[in-house]
């Protein structure tokens, strides 16, 4: 092998060892960013729900997805710069359609356990589910709890509505009935002077029965969180800086009431 020959192959195996440098180079860059990289990059957020659970989420009489959860994901979508998009899937399979990517965050009235939390990571809550009271529209005399002191207060038998209803002091008698509609029922044709339920499933049939409201907001704790993939924690720092500026601005209150009160 001549000089020339050498030469050639040692100019020819330097070019390739520095396009493989640069290869490798541009891989490492890749793998480093961050989720909420590459949703800054895209401009879109993807949110993944079941669109079954009104007043959440779920299909207006033209098929598009409404509800609490939209309109809030919207709203810090909006605070990040973001598109906002969602991806209907059953309840069963959204952490499991999370964990393949299909989608970045979960944002379906999903409660917050520690079972859930072994596989994906929660934001701060960001709904409080538990037990609300509800009274006929006009009823002006309960305000808290307490109020239900001397009260015929409805339940469903063996819920956690019943439960916490019981643990109320004074109050001149728990009803149970089968089924919450029939609680409901009862306390439109007045033979009962509240209904203590969990919020989602009062909120839903308000929507339906507005001659009925809810006082207040929670008196018990079931939180909804926003879920994420594990390890994707810049996303949730931005996604729990959001949720607090969207209750310090008001702009939370404004959604809470227009779906539940």
């Amino acid at each position: 092998m001549n000089k020339g020959m050498k030469l050639f192959l040692v100019v020819l195996l330097g070019l390739a060892l520095a396009i493989g440098v640069v290869g490798c180079g541009g891989a490492k860059k890749e793998e480093a960013k961050t989720t909420f990289d590459k949703i800054k990059e895209e401009g879109k957020l993807v949110v993944g729900c079941s669109a079954d659970y009104k007043p959440f989420e779920y299909p207006n009489e033209d098929g598009k997805i409404v509800g609490f959860d939209v309109e809030f994901m919207k709203a810090v979508g909006e605070e990040l710069g973001l598109e906002v998009e969602f991806t209907d899937t059953a309840f069963d399979g959204l952490i499991p359609s999370l964990k393949s990517k299909k989608f970045d965050v979960i944002a379906s009235a999903m409660t917050i356990t520690d079972k859930r939390a072994k596989t994906v990571d929660f934001s701060q809550p960001y709904f409080n589910a538990g037990q609300v009271i509800a009274v006929k529209e006009g009823s002006n005399d309960v305000k808290k709890p307490e109020d239900l002191a001397g009260k015929v207060v409805g339940v469903q038998l063996g819920t956690t509505g019943d439960l916490k209803a019981s643990e109320i002091e004074d109050i001149k008698k728990v009803k149970r009935y089968q089924k919450i509609t029939q609680a409901f029922i009862e306390l439109r044709n007045e033979r009962i002077d509240a209904v203590v339920n969990d919020l989602p499933v009062t909120a839903a049939y308000i929507m339906d029965n507005p001659d009925v409201k809810i006082i207040g907001k929670p008196f018990t704790e079931e939180n909804y969180g926003i879920a994420m993939r594990k390890g994707d924690d810049e996303l949730e720092k931005k996604i729990n800086k959001t949720i607090k500026k969207l209750k310090e601005n008001g702009t939370y209150d404004e959604l809470y009431n227009k779906w539940f009160k």
